[in-house]
């Protein structure tokens, strides 16, 4: 019994650890998007997600003051332009606590064509709480995140991943 016993545990703690290594392969483990209604930087009108419904979204909390969330505004524009047609957006939700007239000039200056929201506490909460920025989340057409991204990713990385949930 000892031995039954003892293999029983070798192979749960095998297979448990191949969960874990997939499941932080995939980055992030698919879970529903929080819905939101927040106001657009530049306008100020209430944008709902629920706007966004059967879209791929790649959603990104960022900064104005932050270098690598500022590197990936070129991305973030090529990657919204590309692949609008295919129903995917952007949404890029601040954190900026200076107000939305800051991250308004922003999104003027950098001629950025994707949506820019005022995001506030409870939707980084909601969302799992942001503890870097810039973090972003990749969320299929069904509503669903399924991949959490920390920290600047290169676009190759964004492109073959949204390209993935799409098919």
């Amino acid at each position: 019994m000892k031995i039954f016993f003892n293999n029983f545990i070798k192979k749960t703690a095998c297979i448990t650890t191949i969960l874990l290594l997939v499941s932080i392969s995939s980055g992030y483990a698919a879970t529903r998007m929080p819905s939101f209604i927040l106001p657009d930087a530049v306008s100020g009108t209430a944008v709902d997600s629920s706007a966004f419904k059967g879209k791929t979204l790649l959603i990104t909390f960022f900064a104005t003051w932050c270098p690598p969330c500022m590197q990936e505004i070129p991305t973030l524009i090529e990657l919204h332009q590309h692949f609008a047609k295919d129903n995917f957006s952007v949404i890029a939700m601040s954190v900026d606590q200076g107000g939305a007239a800051v991250v308004a000039k922003l999104v003027k200056n950098r001629s950025i064509n994707y949506p820019v929201l005022m995001a506030d506490e409870s939707t980084a909460q909601n969302f799992g709480g942001i503890v870097g920025i810039p973090t972003s989340f990749l969320v299929n057409k069904e509503g669903n995140v399924v991949k959490k991204y920390p920290g600047y990713i290169p676009h190759s990385i964004l492109e073959r991943d949204i390209k993935q949930i799409m098919n």
